[in-house]
C-alpha cells in the first residue's frame, strides 16, 4: 500500500507514533490500513501493552522472557478482562425501563493525595458516586479504622507500582469494585486487608504484603498480574475465582485456600468470568504443543537426561544368550560333568523345533526315524518374537504399549475431557509459587483447576482433601521438601500432562480412598518415589513417563488398589513398581526397563495382578516376589533383565502364569526358601518408610476394605504355569524352596544351563505338562533330598541327560524323554526313584541308567534303542533294590524303521491347558507399531542367589 507517495515502511514508522484511540480509528479506514495497523504487532502494540501501568509482561512470572505470539492479542485480552467490573453497569441500565428518559451520568475522577481534592481515600469514598474512579497519588495511606465500600468505584494508583501503598481493611458490601497499581498491606487493628461476601472484587497489577484476602459465595474475584508476599487468599464457597499471571512468594501457611463446594447462588459477574475463560487462549494441549509425548522413547529420554538409553555391547554375542558360551562349532565330544551329568558339546541347535535324530550323524549311521514335537517358545508381543538383545536390537511395542500424547487421551477419554474443560470453584492460571510453605490447600468439597502454573521450593505444591476436586494441566512441580501432589480423605480430580520433579519425596501422594486420574505427566527425579498410593488410595494412573526416581516408580502398600496402565517407568534406582504391606494394584500394559532394582517387586502381603507388562532390561530381576507375596503374574514379557525373569521366596503364594520370560541373565524363574532380610531394603523395598503424617502407619490397618475381587483367585501352593521360558542364561527353573510349588504347562526351551534344576524341595514339588526341550545341559536335574513329581512331561532333544535325580522320593510317571544327548533318565546313588509308564530314549546314551546303589522301581515303560553300540538300559553294579517289572524294549529291525509316539500323541498335551492372558483382556491389542526401545544389556551372571539379594 503507498499513500501519497509514502512507502509501507514509512506508515509504519509514522503510525507507531499513535496512541490506542487513534490506532482503532485508523484500522476502520478500509482493510488495507487494517493490515498495516495489524502488522505493527512487534512495535507499536509491544510498546503500548509494556507500557501500560495496569498490566505486566503477558508471561511474567513465569516466561517474562518469552514473547507471546501477538502483542496485540494480549494487549486485547487485559484489556477486555479490565473492564469485566463494568459489566454489572450495563445490566443495571438495560433492565430499567426508563433508562431512556435518563441522562448518562459520566464518571468522575477524585484525586487524593497532598496537595490534592482529597487528603485520605475514606473521604475521597465518602463522596463517590456509581463508578467513579479514584487516583490515589504516590504516597502511603494509612486508615485508621475499617473502610466499607457501598458504591461501585475504582480505586487506582498513580505512577509506578510501589509508589502508592495503603494500609488498610476494606470490607466490600457493593456489587462490584476495581483496585490497581496499589501495594495494600494489613492495617494495625487486622491482617484482613480485603474482604468481600457477595460482590466481585477486581485486582490489577497489585502488590499484597503480609495479610489476608477473603472472599466468600456467592461473591467472586478476578485477580491478574499481582504479587503476594507472605499473603494468603481464602476463597469459602465461591462459585468462579480467577487467579492469573501472579506470584505468591514466601507464605507461612498456604498461599491459597479454597474451602467448600462452589456456591450455587451466583451474583452477576459469574457469566461474565466464564466467558471470559472461555474467550482467552487455552491451555489444553494440541498435537502441536503436545511434541514431547509424541516423540519416540530415544528422544524423550534425551530432552530429559544427558545420557542416552542406547546402551552398548561388548563382544559379538549377548551375554544373556546361551550361544555366547557354545563350543567351536566343529567340537563334537562329549563332556561329563560332576554327578555324571552329561553335557554335549555340539553345534547349536537349541532354536531347533524338530527331533536332532540326524544332526552329526552320516546317512549310513542312522538307525531309525523317531517322530514327534519339540514345543518352542510362544509368540509374544503382536506375534512376533524377541530374539536376543544384540547391539542396536530394538523392541517393537505393541499399540497398547505405545506412549500416547495427552490429546490423544482425552480424545479417547470423554470423561476425562469432560473434566479437563469444566471450569469450577477457583481457576489459578499461569502463576508462580515459591519459596514459602505451601501452594494450594483444596478442602471440604472444594474445587480447584490449575494451569500452566509453577511450584517450586515449597513444603508442598498442592494439597487435595476431604472429598474435594482438583484439575491440574501442564504445571511444573520440583524441589519441593514434602510431596509435590497430596491427596487424602477421598480428594480425587484430574492431573494431567504436569512435569513433576526432584521433590524431596514422592511426586504424588494418595491415600485415604482418594481417587483421582493421572494422566500422560512426567514424574522423575525424586528423592523418594514417583507414585505413592496407600492407606486405601486408588486412582487410576495411565501413560504416564516415571524415571530416574531414587526409590520405587509407583509405590503400593497398605491396601492401597489403582489402576496402573500404558505407564512407561525405567531407570529407577530402585524398583520399577513396589507393592507392599497388603498393598494391591491392576498394573496392566506398562513398559517397565532400565530399573536398578525388580521391574516389579511384591513383598509382604502384596496381592496385584501384573498384567501384560513389558519388564526389561533391568539391573536385577524383572519380578521379584519377596516374603509373603502374592498376586496374580499373568501374561507379561519379562526380557533381557540381568538378573532372574522371575523371583521368588517359598513362602510367597504367587500365581505366575501365561508370561514370556527369555533372555534373562540368571534364571528364568527362581524359587529360594532364604530369608533375604529383614528390613534393610533399598529404597521402595523398607519398612523404614514414614509415610504416615497423621500418625503411626499402623492407623491404615484400621481402614481395610473388605471387598472379593474377583481378579484374584485365591491360591494355596505357589503355582508357575503355562509360561515360556527360553534362552535365559542358567536354568530356566530353579528351585531352592522348603515348600509346595507346582510347574504345570510351561515351555522351557533352550535355556543356557538346565531346563529344571531342583536343588531343595523339603515338601513336593510337583512338575506336570511341560515340555522342557533344547537347554544347553539336563533337561531336569533333582538333588539329594529332594521330593518330586514329574508327570506328564515332554523332554525333549536337551544337551545333557533328559532328567538326572539324586532324590529320596522321586516319582517320574507318564513322561516322554526323547532325543536327548546324555541318557534319557540317570539314577545316581542314593536316589530313590519310581519310574512308571514313560517313553524313554537317547540317541546317543542309554534309555536308562543307574549309577551305583540306587533304589528305583522301573515298571511298564516303553524303552526305545538308541546307536547300536548302545544298549538300553546300564546298570553299573549288582544292584537288588533296582527292580526292573513289565517293561517293554523296542529295538531297531532294519534302517528304514520309523517309530511315532501315538496312544497318547507326544507329551505335553498343552492343548486344554494353556492359558494366555484373560480371554477378556485386552490381550488382542496386541499390534506392532514402529516404537522402539534399546538398552544396555551387561553380561555376566554369578551365584543361584538373586541379584538383589546378594548385594544385601
Amino acid at each position: 500500500m503507498e499513500a501519497g507517495g509514502l512507502p509501507l515502511e514509512l506508515w509504519r514508522i509514522i503510525l507507531a507514533y499513535l496512541h490506542l484511540p487513534d490506532l482503532g480509528r485508523c484500522s476502520l479506514v478500509c482493510r488495507a490500513w487494517y493490515e498495516l495497523i495489524l502488522s505493527l504487532d512487534s512495535t507499536r502494540w509491544r510498546q503500548l501493552c509494556l507500557g501500560c501501568n495496569e498490566c505486566r509482561h503477558p508471561n511474567w512470572p513465569n516466561q517474562p522472557d518469552v514473547e507471546p505470539e501477538s502483542w496485540r492479542e494480549a494487549f486485547k485480552q487485559h484489556y477486555l478482562a479490565s473492564k469485566t467490573w463494568t459489566k454489572n453497569a450495563l445490566d443495571l441500565e438495560s433492565s430499567v425501563c426508563f433508562s431512556l428518559f435518563r441522562r448518562r451520568r459520566e464518571r468522575r475522577t477524585l484525586s487524593v493525595g497532598p496537595g490534592h481534592e482529597f487528603d485520605s481515600l475514606g473521604s475521597a469514598l465518602a463522596l463517590a458516586s456509581l463508578y467513579d474512579r479514584i487516583v490515589l497519588f504516590p504516597g502511603v495511606y494509612e486508615e485508621q479504622g475499617e473502610i466499607i465500600l457501598k458504591v461501585p468505584v475504582e480505586i487506582v494508583g498513580q505512577g509506578r507500582l510501589g509508589e502508592v501503598a495503603l494500609l488498610a481493611s476494606i470490607d466490600q458490601h457493593c456489587s462490584t469494585t476495581r483496585l490497581c497499581n496499589l501495594v495494600f498491606m494489613p492495617a494495625w487493628f487486622s491482617p484482613i486487608m480485603y474482604k468481600t461476601t457477595s460482590g466481585h472484587v477486581q485486582f490489577d497489577n497489585c502488590n499484597f504484603e503480609n495479610g489476608h484476602i477473603q472472599v466468600h459465595g456467592p461473591g467472586t474475584c478476578q485477580v491478574k498480574f499481582c504479587t503476594f508476599k507472605n499473603t494468603h487468599v481464602f476463597l469459602h464457597n465461591v462459585p468462579l475465582c480467577i487467579l492469573e499471571n501472579c506470584e505468591f512468594v514466601g507464605s507461612e501457611n498456604n498461599s491459597v485456600t479454597v474451602e467448600g463446594h462452589p456456591s450455587a447462588d451466583k451474583n452477576w459477574a459469574y457469566k461474565y468470568l466464564l466467558g471470559l475463560i472461555k474467550s482467552s487462549p487455552s491451555l489444553l494441549p494440541t498435537e502441536d504443543s503436545d511434541f514431547l509425548m509424541s516423540l519416540d522413547l530415544e528422544s524423550r529420554d534425551q530432552a530429559w537426561s544427558p545420557r542416552t538409553c542406547d546402551i552398548v555391547i561388548e563382544g559379538s554375542q549377548s551375554p544373556t544368550s546361551p550361544a555366547s558360551s557354545s563350543p567351536k562349532p566343529d567340537s563334537k565330544e562329549a563332556e561329563v560333568g560332576s554327578d555324571g551329568e552329561r553335557v554335549a558339546q555340539t553345534p547349536d541347535s537349541s532354536d531347533g523345533g524338530l527331533s536332532p535324530s540326524g544332526e552329526d550323524e552320516d546317512e549310513d549311521q542312522l538307525t531309525y526315524r523317531l517322530s514327534y514335537q519339540v514345543q518352542g517358545p510362544r509368540p509374544v508381543l503382536g506375534g512376533s518374537f524377541l530374539g536376543p538383545p544384540l547391539p542396536g536390537a530394538s523392541i517393537q511395542l505393541p499399540s497398547c504399549l505405545v506412549l500416547n500424547s495427552l490429546q490423544q487421551e482425552l480424545q479417547k477419554d470423554k470423561e476425562a475431557m469432560a473434566l479437563a474443560s469444566s471450569v469450577q470453584g477457583c481457576l489459578i492460571r499461569k502463576c508462580l509459587f515459591r519459596d514459602g510453605k505451601g501452594g494450594v490447600f483444596v478442602c471440604s468439597y472444594g474445587r480447584a483447576k490449575m494451569e500452566g502454573n509453577i511450584f517450586r521450593n515449597l513444603t508442598y505444591a498442592v494439597r487435595c482433601i476431604h472429598n474435594s476436586k482438583i484439575i491440574m494441566l501442564r504445571n511444573d512441580i520440583y524441589r519441593c521438601r514434602a510431596s509435590g501432589i497430596f491427596l487424602r480423605l477421598e480428594g480425587g480430580g484430574l492431573i494431567a500432562g504436569n512435569n513433576i520433579y526432584h521433590n524431596a519425596e514422592a511426586g504424588v501422594d494418595i491415600r485415604k480412598k482418594s481417587n483421582p486420574l493421572i494422566l500422560c505427566n512426567q514424574i522423575h527425579h525424586g528423592l523418594r518415589s514417583g507414585i505413592v498410593v496407600l492407606g486405601n488410595g486408588k486412582g487410576i494412573i495411565r501413560n504416564n513417563q516415571i524415571f530416574s526416581n531414587k526409590e520405587a516408580g509407583i509405590y503400593i502398600l497398605y491396601h492401597g488398589n489403582p489402576i496402573v496402565s500404558g505407564n512407561h517407568i525405567f531407570k529407577g534406582r530402585a524398583a520399577g513398581i513396589a507393592v507392599n504391606e497388603n498393598g494391591k494394584g491392576l498394573i496392566t500394559e506398562n513398559v517397565i526397563r532400565e530399573n536398578q532394582w525388580g521391574g516389579v517387586d511384591i513383598r509382604r502381603g502384596g496381592i496385584p495382578v501384573l498384567r501384560s507388562n513389558l519388564i526389561c532390561f533391568g539391573y536385577s530381576d524383572g519380578v521379584v516376589v519377596g516374603d509373603e507375596g502374592k498376586g496374580l503374574v499373568e501374561g507379561n514379557t519379562i526380557y533381557a533383565n540381568k538378573g532372574c525373569g522371575v523371583w521368588m521366596m517359598s513362602s510367597s503364594l504367587p500365581h505366575v502364569t501365561s508370561n514370556h520370560v527369555s533372555y534373562n541373565g540368571l534364571y528364568g524363574v527362581a524359587v529360594f526358601s532364604q530369608k533375604d532380610g529383614s528390613s534393610e531394603f533399598p529404597g521402595g523395598h523398607g519398612a523404614q518408610e514414614n509415610f504416615s503424617e497423621d500418625g503411626d502407619a499402623i492407623l491404615w490397618e484400621t481402614e481395610l476394605e473388605k471387598e472379593d475381587d474377583p481378579l484374584r483367585r485365591p491360591v494355596t501352593i505357589a503355582l508357575v504355569e503355562s509360561n515360556s521360558i527360553n534362552h535365559n542364561g542358567a536354568s530356566g527353573l530353579y528351585v531352592q524352596s522348603s515348600e509346595a510349588l507346582h510347574v504345570i504347562t510351561n515351555v522351557i526351551h533352550a535355556n543356557g544351563d538346565r531346563g529344571i534344576t531342583v536343588a531343595q524341595s523339603s515338601q513336593l514339588t510337583r512338575v506336570a505338562n511341560n515340555s522342557i526341550s533344547c537347554n544347553r545341559q539336563s533337561g531336569i536335574k533333582v538333588e539329594a533330598q529332594c521330593k518330586v513329581e514329574l508327570r506328564g512331561n515332554g523332554i525333549y532333544d536337551n544337551r545333557g541327560h533328559g532328567i538326572i535325580t539324586k532324590g529320596d522320593s522321586t516319582i517320574v510317571i507318564e513322561n516322554d524323554i526323547i532325543g536327548n544327548r546324555g541318557s534319557g533318565l540317570q539314577l545316581l546313588p542314593k536316589s530313590d526313584t519310581k519310574v512308571i509308564k514313560n517313553r524313554i530314549h537317547s540317541f546317543r546314551a542309554y534309555g536308562i541308567a543307574v549309577r551305583g546303589r540306587a533304589k528305583a522301581l522301573v515298571q511298564e515303560n516303553i524303552i526305545f534303542q538308541g546307536k547300536t553300540n548302545k544298549t538300553i538300559f546300564q546298570q553299573i553294579s549288582n544292584n537288588r533294590e533296582c527292580i526292573m517289572q513289565n517293561n517293554k524294549f523296542l529295538v531297531f529291525k532294519k534302517k528304514s524303521d520309523t517309530w511315532r509316539l501315538v496312544n497318547p500323541p507326544a507329551r505335553p498335551h498343552l492343548e486344554n491347558s494353556l492359558r494366555g492372558p484373560s480371554a477378556t483382556h485386552n490381550g488382542q491389542k496386541m499390534t506392532a507399531m514402529a516404537t522402539r526401545i534399546t538398552a544396555r544389556v551387561e553380561g555376566g551372571y554369578h551365584s543361584n542367589r538373586s541379584v538383589f539379594c546378594t548385594i544385601l
